[in-house]
């Protein structure tokens, strides 16, 4: 346990003057009512261009043509159960345009062991994995 005083955390009345002084040259903070400038905006739309792109790229988003890796896998977060399937296998069974989310979502379904009546509850939680 330390003897120093709780005030030894807050900063001193000089130094919470110099902060606000800091503060007012560099213009008003932003309240929640205010516009969000111009620059925030570009970062955040920036930003969902470089998330559409890289989910494109993701293995769950590709078609199963697209893929190349030669076996895919899928678990369940739920139960914690893994289903493997060569690609080959998957482009006989489902098609070459098929998605790999799809088809695993359906690899998971067909043998999914936690069912509790309720259409919320049941199934497999996917979780496409890099083999």
């Amino acid at each position: 346990m330390s003897d120093r005083p709780a005030s030894w955390r807050m900063p001193t009345p000089k130094q919470m003057e110099k902060l606000a002084a800091s503060i007012e040259g560099k213009g008003r903070p932003l309240g929640p009512q205010d516009e969000m400038p111009d620059e925030y905006w570009h970062a955040v739309l920036n930003d969902a261009q470089f998330e559409t792109r890289s989910s494109e790229r993701s293995s769950a988003g590709q078609r199963l043509a697209e893929i190349p890796q030669h076996v895919l896998r899928v678990s369940c977060r739920r139960c914690e159960r893994i289903v493997e399937i060569q690609k080959a296998d998957a482009i006989r069974l489902y098609g070459q345009q098929a998605s790999w989310r799809e088809v695993g979502q359906r690899l998971l379904n067909n043998t999914c062991q936690n069912r509790t009546g309720r259409y919320e509850e049941d199934g497999c939680w996917p979780a496409f994995e890099p083999v």
